[in-house]
């Protein structure tokens, strides 16, 4: 395929769990994503899939879309029965390649994560919070190949093992983990991925992750400083001199080389500007060296659905907050242009972002960019 002038990278937390899908009084079910995904009729799958339709990206991570193992039940059902199929007059958009791995949300582990005094295995004990293995997962589609055998996982990296990683203690300075627990959580609450594309002659890498968010927690902080350090995974990863302790799923150690081509995406729960992150967490990239932060996407929706707030128009989420983010390398790319799909109320596309349950309480995030030399 040959490579295009410029390439449209995007991310969305698409809120394709099942919990999205109970419906009043019903129990949740693990298998909801596959058995709606089987029909290609569920409507806030459909509009998801227009919205991916409408923008058109060339590289999107999906955030919170369910793991599901086998792919034809999974992510080929997603492209087959919703992307490929016109919805609403829109052209099928198709992704010829895509990657999906198991996350750490829901997965039980036998640690007291929740510092309740029981190891109950998940929920709040589970390696990443989730009510059943894969919730929360990801999802990588490309209309370029994927270097499966290049790609790296972090999910099992332990975090104790991370040089200076944030202590979690009670108020009185007490560790709030048993030491079990402490040697024994991993870092990563779902995955982080490096999942390497290669587009006519060039590669670039694709670095996505979804850390826990920032809340949910107590005086203790302890979310809030798994967040921090799950940015800084990153942060590290990309530069040379201070990636030489990371080790990735299959025992390769270290990060990028010094020039490498990436891509960070995904939603990362965390504000520079506003709500409860570990202050400096997500200026651990915004102010990296290595990436270039500007343009900050925007949105005439974020705009006027916050009209009293500066920081609206380049918010991601609902929720009042610009959370999702797709921040390329300095090294490689040359920067057209970016935004976030977020149509105002004034719209005849408002439809597709009035609530949670039409599609997400997360917006689109998109950039173009260049591949140069």
């Amino acid at each position: 395929m040959t490579a295009p002038s410029t390439l449209r990278i995007a991310t969305f937390n698409a809120s394709m769990e099942a919990g999205n899908y109970v419906e009043d009084g019903a129990a949740l079910d693990p298998t909801a994503l596959a058995r709606h995904l089987a029909t290609g009729k569920h409507p806030q799958i459909r509009n998801v899939a227009e919205i991916i339709q409408r923008v058109r990206p060339d590289i999107l991570l999906l955030n919170e879309f369910d793991y599901i193992a086998d792919a034809t039940t999974g992510a080929e059902a997603f492209i087959n029965h919703y992307l490929k199929v016109g919805q609403k007059g829109q052209a099928g958009i198709d992704y010829p390649y895509h990657y999906c791995a198991p996350v750490n949300a829901g997965e039980p582990s036998s640690l007291d994560i929740d510092g309740d005094g029981v190891a109950s295995g998940t929920l709040g004990d589970a390696y990443g919070f989730g009510a059943y293995p894969g919730q929360y997962g990801m999802l990588v589609l490309s209309r370029y190949p994927i270097d499966h055998q290049r790609v790296r996982t972090f999910r099992q990296f332990l975090w104790h093992r991370m040089p200076a990683a944030l202590r979690v203690t009670h108020p009185d300075g007490r560790p709030f983990y048993d030491e079990a627990t402490r040697l024994g959580m991993r870092l990563s609450s779902k995955s982080h991925w490096d999942v390497p594309i290669t587009v006519g002659e060039q590669r670039l890498h694709l670095l996505a992750a979804h850390p826990t968010p920032p809340v949910f927690d107590g005086p203790e902080r302890r979310n809030a400083a798994r967040n921090h350090d799950e940015i800084r995974l990153w942060a590290d990863y990309i530069d040379p001199l201070r990636s030489d302790y990371l080790e990735d799923d299959n025992g390769q150690g270290g990060g990028l080389a010094a020039g490498s081509r990436f891509v960070i995406v995904g939603d990362y729960n965390a504000s520079a500007v506003e709500g409860d992150s570990h202050p400096g967490a997500i200026e651990q990239l915004l102010h990296h060296p290595g990436i270039q932060a500007e343009p900050a996407p925007g949105s005439d929706g974020g705009r006027y659905h916050s009209p009293d707030n500066p920081d609206g128009a380049q918010h991601t989420a609902a929720w009042r907050a610009r959370v999702d983010y797709v921040l390329p390398s300095r090294s490689g790319w040359q920067v057209r242009q970016s935004g976030v799909f977020w149509p105002t109320t004034r719209s005849r596309l408002h439809r597709l972002v009035a609530n949670r349950r039409v599609s997400s309480d997360h917006r689109l995030v998109w950039l173009d960019a260049v591949l140069v030399p």
